[in-house]
């Protein structure tokens, strides 16, 4: 209708079109890092970086290196987990865990704050009771006059003490001595021997890759005709903690016996019916992990380093990027 005299016409301005995105086929990415604007203070990524990104993905693809975890992807659930003295892990919800502390790589140290009960201190945290066992063997004497010790016992038992290994073992040489006061072997033992090369076969898969405890320790890898890496070795004669506990001259060369009557209330090695090996081998362990945790940290100071593998996922590998490290196949393709 038209407007009649005395009213006013207001004319109101057009609305303002709003530019509508056209649809894409497929879902909607994240948008291309060439369109990503860059903030104010960023540089240009340099070609090296560049390299290093490539490589880096290379190595995710062939399994040889843990994927890269980017900012704001979700961890765990409940946080990084700890170890617990049996090596179970408990999640704790911001705990830290840096890399292991010990050259085994079996003792770890926990770091960190976490909301609500906040953790300020350093801890260490135990190592996994798998990767340690304590040996004992008992030996016999053979060759001219009896003087040659070899091979006629050996137990080997866990971290807390359970028989994991026991069996008697027919040496090389005809037996000249059984040495029953000490060994406690007899005749009648070696009826149900087996041949030494059997059981140095068996003795050496279970010490594979373990920590092995034991006391005066040489004696036995020798009687084996073993060697046993040192960093992967604990001598419960040669740790100046143990003497120190017992009132004993760091320096002294205290025996198994003294030892657990001083520090376990425990008698040993009683009567004329010879060693236990099994009792042995029970009381080193019981006496290592009396100075576990300090002994691990000293052995942890003492020993330098290890350089970092590339491989390894606690370490940084950054270094290994450069193209001096890398062989020519992961090459070939790179630009």
């Amino acid at each position: 209708m038209a407007p009649g005299k005395g009213q006013m016409t207001v004319l109101l301005p057009p609305k303002a079109s709003v530019p509508v995105p056209k649809r894409t086929h497929g879902p909607a990415g994240p948008p291309s890092p060439k369109m990503t604007p860059q903030g104010p203070g960023s540089k240009k990524r340099s070609r090296k970086h560049q390299r290093f990104m490539e490589r880096r993905a290379l190595l995710e693809r062939r399994g040889l290196l843990r994927p890269h975890r980017r900012v704001g992807t979700q961890g765990p659930p409940g946080g990084l987990s700890s170890v617990t003295t049996r090596g179970s892990k408990v999640s704790r919800p911001g705990l830290s865990v840096s890399p292991s502390a010990s050259p085994d790589g079996t003792m770890g140290r926990c770091s960190g704050t976490s909301t609500g009960n906040s953790i300020t201190a350093i801890q260490p945290c135990l190592p996994r009771s798998k990767k340690y066992v304590a040996m004992d063997c008992e030996m016999v004497g053979t060759g001219p006059r009896g003087r040659q010790s070899e091979l006629a016992r050996c137990s080997i038992v866990s971290y807390d003490g359970d028989v994991i290994y026991d069996k008697y073992v027919l040496p090389l040489l005809p037996i000249v001595d059984f040495r029953t006061r000490w060994s406690g072997i007899t005749k009648r033992h070696m009826e149900s021997a087996i041949p030494f090369r059997a059981a140095q076969e068996e003795i050496l898969k279970i010490l594979k890759d373990k920590i092995v405890v034991g006391h005066a320790i040489h004696n036995d890898f020798q009687a084996l005709k073993y060697f046993h890496p040192k960093e992967r070795t604990r001598d419960t004669s040669r740790i100046p903690l143990l003497n120190q506990r017992a009132g004993l001259p760091p320096g002294a060369n205290a025996s198994l016996k003294s030892l657990a009557r001083h520090l376990l209330q425990k008698k040993i090695q009683v009567g004329c019916t010879g060693h236990s090996s099994v009792e042995d081998a029970q009381t080193a362990m019981e006496l290592y992990r009396l100075v576990e945790v300090p002994w691990e940290a000293e052995l942890a100071l003492s020993q330098p380093p290890r350089p970092p593998s590339p491989t390894d996922p606690v370490t940084d590998s950054h270094q290994y990027m450069d193209d001096q490290y890398w062989p020519q196949d992961l090459m070939v393709g790179t630009p």
